[in-house]
């Protein structure tokens, strides 16, 4: 293949990843909150098992996740994507089948896990195809899907497509169909980027050796601490935030409003943040700055009112995805990982950020027994924690590439 036509097609592949978070992974996944009132109410469910059932797809990242980059590093991105896909595609649909919360609950696991080990697969892609200068845009770009399907899932799946389609179980349906039209554009893809042609050659890695390695890296693990610390964080604000917002008097549409305004900000504003650490060159300070002004924003949510919610919920949300994309690229950058290891150690990190994801909000919500604004507070402390551990982390400064066309 000519550099003009693998300079193309890197970015075909970059478009597919992109739109494989949007269809694959961000609509299925949102959706489910808005189908909530439809779904209980067809089923029987109690708050409790509502809690419980969107709990499930969190703690399957924690058992999965590590799991799920081995897979990816073990078999390859293509391979990966085809099957995860096409499971998906069952799994997601499957979640339209049962009839009781027991069999929602394994079909949400199921899915769960699944959501991970293509996530985790679409974000090795820029890590083989891009070089490490143009690699924080790529994954900007990535996360950014993320943020377009989040957004649009929830958008559109229960005023728009429930009614239209019959039921919450079509609509599950219909996303079932949509993963494995993507199943199908991966098999029809070129494999992995040639060694030779390559930006960081990776063939399949033995599933110890890659283990072995990656927990050996003193910076892996201090960035799977930040992620445990900041999931815990972003997750215990954007559960709560409405609720609290009602207790203040808000009207609903406001207070589920500033949520919206908090997602919205995070996709606008990711790829200008992942393109500034490239541009720089120090992802480590990025993300030290990013963390200081998340935590005061989160902080004084505890004390702010009407006007001032809103400038806080959006300061806060532009840089939650782009604090995605940026330590996603410096774990990939991290020394001795790459392309090769990229599943496993993302895997490990994410593993972690999901056990955050788990406990972060019932931790932070018993504050609120003594204060409504206490748990902003205490979400705002682990944000700080994270800082700390910047301290001890060796930044990835991007590498020297040659000369690209890109």
């Amino acid at each position: 293949m000519t550099s003009d036509h693998q300079s193309n097609y890197r970015w075909y592949i970059l478009t597919l990843a992109a739109l494989t978070h949007v269809f694959v992974c961000g609509i299925p996944v949102a959706c489910i909150p808005v189908l909530f009132s439809e779904i209980a109410e067809e089923l029987g469910l109690n708050l409790v098992q509502i809690g419980i059932i969107w709990g499930t797809g969190s703690l399957a990242g924690v058992a999965t996740g590590l799991i799920g980059g081995l897979i990816s590093d073990r078999y390859g991105t293509k391979r990966t994507l085809i099957v995860g896909c096409m499971l998906a595609a069952v799994t997601g649909a499957l979640r339209g089948l049962p009839n009781g919360f027991i069999g929602l609950v394994i079909t949400m696991f199921c899915f769960g896990f699944l959501m991970i080990t293509i996530s985790l697969a679409v974000h090795k892609t820029a890590g083989e195809w891009f070089p490490s200068r143009r690699l924080g845009i790529a994954n900007g770009i990535l996360s950014a899907g993320m943020g377009v399907g989040v957004t649009a899932g929830a958008m559109v799946s229960a005023t728009t497509l429930s009614p239209l389609l019959g039921s919450w179980r079509q609509v599950l349906f219909l996303y079932g169909a949509i993963s494995l039209v993507f199943s199908l554009l991966w098999l029809l893809s070129r494999q992995e980027a040639d060694q030779h042609e390559a930006v960081s050659p990776s063939g399949a890695v033995p599933l110890r050796q890659a283990l072995s390695l990656v927990t050996g890296i003193r910076n892996i693990w201090l960035i799977a601490l930040v992620m445990l610390c900041y999931w815990a964080c972003l997750n215990g604000v954007t559960g709560y935030l409405p609720l609290y917002l009602r207790n203040l008097g808000w009207q609903a549409a406001s207070a589920d409003g500033a949520l919206a305004a908090l997602n919205a900000a995070s996709t606008a504003a990711v790829i200008p943040l992942a393109l500034l650490s490239d541009r720089i060159g120090s992802r480590k300070t990025i993300l030290i700055i990013t963390l200081v002004i998340t935590a005061i924003g989160i902080g004084l949510l505890s004390i702010a009112n009407d006007a001032a919610v809103w400038a806080l919920v959006v300061l806060v949300g532009l840089f939650h995805d782009g604090f995605m994309a940026v330590i996603i690229t410096m774990t990939i950058e991290t020394d001795r990982v790459g392309a090769a290891y990229a599943g496993t150690a993302v895997g490990l990190t994410m593993s972690l950020g999901s056990l955050g994801d788990f406990i972060g909000p019932p931790l932070g919500n018993s504050f609120a027994r003594i204060d409504t604004g206490l748990p902003f507070v205490f979400w705002a402390a682990l944000a700080m924690i994270s800082v700390l551990a910047f301290r001890f982390m060796k930044d990835t400064r991007r590498r020297k590439n040659g000369p690209e066309r890109l």
